[in-house]
């Protein structure tokens, strides 16, 4: 059975030599003391054959590298076990007191915390964050865990519902495959105790694309849409478009040309106008009619359709330059475009930024549909 470090370094196209050489990276730029080289040879070969225990201090350094966490690492052996105290009420109350003091301010700093994880998320990729986002995961979890009643729940529960399917995207990028459908589990709960129906529809749709990672095309779709009539009369403009969108990207896949063009119609109708990308009342949701471009000319890409390529190239001009990941996604569409046109030198250029972005992000994802294209060259 292969080891989930193997599996990880697998993942990034990294040799083992590769993997000792960004352990000395990182520690060198984190001013940490690491073995020798020779050393770190031996143990990455050994801590691949089960040999060898990864140690606290170099977990520490393979847990950003690789995007996994502690358990995923290590195994669960590790963490120590609490001990079980039939007296244990008044740590129990501590904890109850805590939670039912989470006010507004602290609410507020949950959602900063959110907010500058999926900041750093898109400048520099999911991988680097894991320690951050399983602590942050954790301290909201503990929120909800020990408060008691519907008025004190409900407001954390909604801040969980937006970290973890952030925490879930980042899980699916980095090739965490388990835990992020875990992560929009606990999303989709959490979301259901806010009485959330934006939440709840947001963190559905994009489990989605879990299952269209897994082949499970038909089944993603019927998610989706699923989710929307999950949300209803109560889904917000924006996310309503967000929502759309997906489907269409899904019916491509599934190549139902027809739904395909449909829902790109109804994505374009429910929009708002403007440059305004974010929704004031779904902030995991950035859309605008650049993106939406982005979202088209994939789409059409996959179906074959000449359009395409216009569509990707507009949305190459408008992007964000701090969307480094989402540059990668669309210099793939661009690739896939100019493929199903016949046009290999403009794919190739574009498949090889892509790689450059998707190694930059640690994103296996992105690495694993460059793979797939450069197999069409």
């Amino acid at each position: 059975m292969s080891s989930p470090l193997k599996e990880a370094r697998a993942a990034r196209g990294w040799s083992q030599e590769k993997l000792v050489r960004e352990i000395e990276r990182f520690a060198r730029e984190h001013l940490l003391d690491v073995p020798t080289t020779a050393s770190l040879r031996v143990y990455v070969s050994e801590w691949e054959n089960g040999k060898r225990r990864i140690s606290v201090a170099l977990a520490a350094v393979l847990r950003p590298l690789l995007g996994l966490t502690d358990d995923e690492l290590r195994g669960r052996g590790d963490r120590p076990v609490a001990p079980s105290l039939a007296d244990g009420y008044t740590d129990l109350l501590t904890r109850i007191d805590s939670a039912g003091s989470v006010g507004a301010d602290m609410l507020h700093s949950f959602t900063e915390q959110t907010e500058l994880l999926r900041t750093f998320d898109r400048q520099m990729g999911a991988a680097g964050l894991v320690d951050q986002m399983t602590a942050h995961l954790s301290a909201l979890e503990d929120a909800l865990t020990f408060a008691v009643l519907p008025e004190a729940r409900r407001p954390v529960a909604q801040a969980l519902a937006a970290a973890s399917t952030l925490a879930a995207w980042q899980a699916l990028d980095a090739g965490a495959v388990e835990r992020a459908w875990r992560n929009y589990e606990l999303a989709k709960r959490a979301a259901r105790e806010a009485e959330d129906p934006l939440y709840l529809a947001h963190a559905m749709a994009e489990q989605a694309y879990v299952l269209r990672e897994a082949g499970r095309t038909e089944d993603a779709l019927a998610l989706v849409r699923e989710a929307r009539r999950a949300g209803g009369r109560l889904l917000s403009p924006r996310l309503n478009a967000w929502l759309h969108a997906a489907e269409a990207e899904l019916c491509a896949v599934a190549g139902f040309a027809d739904d395909c063009r449909w829902a790109l119609d109804r994505a374009a109708a429910a929009l708002p106008a403007g440059e305004t990308a974010r929704d004031p009342d779904m902030l995991s949701i950035f859309l605008n009619d650049a993106h939406l471009s982005r979202w088209r000319g994939n789409a059409l890409a996959m179906l074959g359709d000449g359009e395409a390529v216009n569509s990707l190239y507009s949305a190459l001009d408008d992007m964000d330059s701090t969307f480094i990941r989402a540059e990668s996604g669309l210099r793939c569409d661009l690739a896939q475009a100019h493929l199903a046109r016949g046009e290999i030198g403009p794919a190739e250029e574009h498949l090889r930024r892509a790689r450059l972005l998707a190694g930059r992000t640690g994103s296996v994802r992105q690495r694993r549909r460059v793979d797939q294209l450069s197999l069409r060259l």
